[in-house]
């Protein structure tokens, strides 16, 4: 099938079966513009919650689609592309945080959404980038340990007083790729713009950007700003988005090693093959989901 056939497909099929389309910021334009609803993982955690349609095809990467089935374990959640996974979140296990917590008493642990099932199942709260901050100011611990991303644990020790933050030391491959050197080349080639970049990045990247937050509060920001041109310092796909809500206003990517190959596997042919054929189902073990369950469901009401 050529493309227009393909989404004319896409949308017969996820009728018929009373399906939904979500996808991450960080997907190519064209799935992008064939979903229902297109955020981060915060805003796609909210949305998987409050789906009303019988089955969810999630463009994103594993960690995302479990989440989805974890927050509805009655639905069917598809993932298009199976192999899309997260090194990130493969840098932290169940069993290595077990042991963690038994040789550091007292502590609750803090899981960023970008780790497994069997992770969020073992600790006390789940985070976002977008909320990450949020959630240990209102969780009223002294101590907790951030995992598995470091880079954003960091982020959190310098914006929460009162906290003694231990960081596991996993990290997201693109963003590590991100270096100081980028953001004075930006500088340089963007004289007057703004830099904008995801706590995902190393330390001294997001000391020197001008705002730092989650894909959604980037976007946020260059919808709300006067300024006509911004450097991104995130996933490229975000650009697409990016480019839709602010036509008159320029955005450069601040270097071209920031894209995600997982995040991109996903194709239109992907989707129609997963809304036709119902395959690569997310399956989540009974006590691990509902203890995964609970530590999501905290996120959502802190």
């Amino acid at each position: 099938m050529n493309k227009i056939d393909l989404i004319s497909e896409i949308n017969r099929i996820k009728k018929e079966k009373n399906a939904v389309i979500l996808a991450h910021n960080y997907q190519i334009g064209e799935i992008q513009d064939i979903a229902d609803f297109v955020g981060d993982s915060l805003q796609l955690a909210k949305k998987a919650k409050d789906i009303k349609q019988d089955l969810i095809i999630f463009c994103g990467v594993t960690f995302m689609a479990e989440s989805a089935k974890i927050l509805n374990p009655n639905k069917k959640v598809i993932l298009p592309v199976l192999d899309a996974g997260c090194p990130m979140a493969d840098m932290a296990t169940a069993e290595k945080i077990n042991v963690f917590k038994k040789e550091n008493p007292n502590l609750k642990v803090v899981t960023y959404v970008n780790s497994s099932a069997e992770v969020k199942a073992v600790s006390d709260v789940c985070c976002t980038s977008s909320n990450a901050v949020d959630v240990v100011e209102k969780l009223g611990a002294e101590k907790i340990l951030f995992a598995p991303d470091k880079n954003l644990g960091t982020y959190v020790d310098e914006q929460v007083e009162g906290v003694e933050v231990l960081k596991w030391k996993g990290f997201c491959p693109i963003h590590e790729r991100v270096t100081v050197e980028d953001i004075d080349r930006a500088r340089s080639e963007h004289p007057g713009m703004e830099i904008l970049v995801h706590p995902e990045c190393p330390v001294e990247v997001f000391h020197k950007a001008d705002f730092v937050g989650s894909t959604a509060q980037i976007l946020e920001y260059v919808k709300n700003s006067e300024l006509k041109g911004f450097i991104i310092g995130t996933e490229m796909g975000i650009l697409h988005t990016l480019k839709k809500e602010n036509p008159n206003k320029e955005m450069f990517i601040l270097t071209e090693k920031l894209i995600c190959e997982n995040m991109k596997k996903t194709t239109l042919e992907d989707v129609y093959k997963a809304l036709r054929d119902e395959e690569n189902e997310i399956v989540i073990e009974g006590h691990i989901a509902i203890k995964a369950n609970e530590a999501l469901e905290r996120m959502l009401n802190l």
